[in-house]
């Protein structure tokens, strides 16, 4: 075994909902919605068992997401990636704008750090956002998988093409409770991105820019300013053709004074409110599913 920690490690990471109406690609909210890995080394070759959510549809080799991170959690750790069992109890949906794929990224990262000796004193937290960021593209998602909470985060490149990825924990009043709608069907987010438009007017943007900062506050400690702090400017109205019906469904709750937003690249809808959800959960559209979600503290977690 050599470098490697004896028996299965476990890890699990929450679902995320990014965005958050107008915080596009800086906000990102960990609910308690948690996929479980479990991996452990073997003699040889590679088994990737799945059940839950992606069954039959995700790889089973080489190319599975979490195996491709933990690959990357490996270089890091310049340690040669061994023969391993892995096995995915996936709960959070597929391509519904929850975090799918930022929670395999953070939990293959999590795995390598865990199941190598010392990967927990080499390899820092610092150090695993800035991996998943390079997997992911962009932060929103993967630092609340990682760090749990409500993250602000962001992302710039220098000169010379290095990239520095920042994230910070922001409180959420403990009276905030969310509401997820998802739909029967996905969309793919390369397709939701690829409908956006690639400049927004100046007063759009100075709009979205107040609602971000009053969001922050609204969460933090005046949740009864929700729907006015989740109000976006930038991003939502032009996804509308990908996902009419998740459209629609955000502005009747918002017209009846709910903070519904499109989750992440959507098409799933997040709902969040301090007062009674038993409302809200009837609201379902037919063929939707409805889950009632705590906000997430804790993050990626090792078993």
């Amino acid at each position: 075994m050599g470098a490697f920690a004896e028996g299965p490690v476990t890890v699990s990471v929450p679902a995320t909902s990014a965005n958050l109406g107008p915080g596009f690609d800086c906000l990102g909210l960990a609910l308690d919605l948690r996929d479980e890995l479990t991996v452990e080394v073997v003699d040889t070759g590679l088994v990737v068992e799945v059940t839950g959510e992606g069954t039959g549809e995700v790889p089973d080799d080489e190319t599975h997401l979490v195996v491709r991170a933990m690959r990357a959690g490996f270089d890091a750790l310049d340690v040669a990636q061994p023969a391993v069992r892995l096995r995915c109890t996936n709960r959070i949906p597929h391509s519904r704008g929850l975090g799918s794929s930022s929670a395999a990224i953070v939990g293959g990262l999590a795995l390598a750090r865990a199941l190598v000796r010392d990967g927990a004193d080499r390899l820092g937290d610092e150090r695993v956002l800035a991996l998943a960021n390079r997997l992911e593209g962009h932060p929103d998602n993967v630092a609340p998988a990682l760090l749990g909470g409500f993250v602000v985060s962001g992302q710039e490149t220098d000169t010379h093409g290095s990239t520095r990825v920042w994230a910070q924990q922001a409180p959420v009043h403990e009276a905030v409770r969310a509401v997820v709608f998802v739909p029967p069907t996905g969309v793919l987010t390369e397709v939701a991105r690829g409908l956006l438009p690639e400049q927004v007017s100046h007063h759009d943007a100075v709009a979205n820019t107040g609602r971000a900062a009053l969001l922050v506050a609204a969460l933090g400690h005046a949740p009864h300013l929700l729907p006015d702090a989740t109000e976006d400017f930038v991003h939502q109205r032009y996804r509308r053709s990908a996902m009419p019906e998740t459209l629609a469904l955000v502005e009747r709750l918002r017209a009846d004074g709910v903070a519904a937003v499109v989750s992440g690249a959507g098409p799933s809808v997040l709902a969040l409110t301090d007062a009674d959800v038993d409302g809200l959960d009837r609201r379902v559209p037919a063929g939707w599913t409805c889950r009632r979600l705590a906000v997430d503290h804790a993050g990626a977690l090792v078993h």
